[in-house]
């Protein structure tokens, strides 16, 4: 399933193709890369993983494939990066509680096959937690993303605007979660803030990403999270529950909150909206749609030359 409400769409282009994507709405998702039944009963996820971060070749995919989830409308990619200990190859692999089955490189190849049939597309990569990873598997990893995007990487010294990636062929912005490694490479972005409420129930989730938005919004890219996280003691009181039924069973408050808010610098407002199990329903059309909120002058920052104000009109 393809949206049609993508920033490359024809009637984006002249109403949002000069602002910056720090104060536009973008849709992201969790699960980038999930080889694991979430669908299974969350009190045997929990003793699976509790030990340690095990593999589990067995398991099904029952979320979105990354390709899935680009033509689904998501453009930011959460990438939790890990190396086994027992592992004595380079072979680099997602983690969230378990590992996956594939590889990194293997699904950034996958990212650029898909980029370079839309070549108006933008995605952001965030590349975190880094479990295992030794500086020369740093090197591996940095230099396996130079090798594959090339010349689609931006620079972080690059204003971000959707003219100026068409205009340079900028598709991929990579933030990586390793401060050191970031200063060595100009084509790495800072890491990317993460609220990230750490709730089991909607309305608790709902009090924290408000009170962090009266805390004002950062200067750079975030991500505010509307997924819900089972903890032990809800696993113990739901323990045939899952962490699928848990988050379906939020959407509905949820979408009311995502459809209140609103892009831009201005303080309380949202830059990437990240969830879990998305495609399945109207997030990703309901965030993107967020942007014709956008009628204001909007002061958008620009290096070395003050503020630059631009008018964004409805779709």
């Amino acid at each position: 399933m393809t949206y049609s409400h993508t920033f490359s769409a024809p009637h984006v282009e002249a109403s949002l193709g000069h602002g910056s994507l720090l104060w536009l709405l973008q849709p992201g998702g969790n699960q980038a890369v999930w080889r694991m039944t979430l669908a299974a009963p969350m009190i045997l996820q929990h003793l699976r993983a509790s030990a340690a971060q095990i593999e589990l070749p067995s398991m099904s995919i029952k979320v979105l494939t990354v390709t899935e989830q680009l033509e689904a409308g998501v453009r930011y990619l959460d990438f939790r990066i890990a190396h086994k200990a027992s592992d004595p190859s380079m072979n680099l692999y997602f983690v969230h509680m378990v590992y996956t089955t594939v590889i990194v490189q293997d699904i950034l190849w996958e990212v650029l096959k898909w980029l370079e049939t839309h070549p108006q597309e933008v995605v952001i990569l965030a590349c975190r937690n880094f479990d295992g990873l030794t500086e020369k598997l740093h090197c591996h990893l940095i230099t396996c993303i130079k090798q594959i995007f090339q010349c689609k990487l931006c620079p972080r010294n690059v204003v971000p605007t959707l003219r100026t990636m068409w205009q340079h062929g900028y598709q991929v912005i990579v933030s990586y979660e390793e401060d050191l490694e970031v200063l060595k490479h100009c084509e790495l972005w800072p890491a990317i803030p993460y609220w990230w409420g750490n709730k089991t129930t909607t309305h608790a989730l709902i009090q924290f990403l408000e009170l962090m938005k009266q805390m004002g919004r950062p200067e750079t890219f975030f991500v505010a999270g509307i997924n819900l996280t089972e903890n032990l003691r809800y696993i113990l009181v739901h323990p045939f529950g899952s962490l699928k039924t848990m988050t379906l069973r939020s959407l509905p408050c949820l979408k009311i909150w995502v459809r209140k808010q609103y892009p831009g610098p201005q303080k309380e407002c949202i830059n990437i909206i990240a969830g879990d199990f998305i495609g399945n329903d109207d997030f990703v059309r309901d965030v993107i749609e967020l942007n014709t909120k956008i009628n204001p002058q909007l002061d958008c920052p620009s290096k070395g030359s003050g503020t630059k104000s631009i008018s964004f009109s409805a779709f």
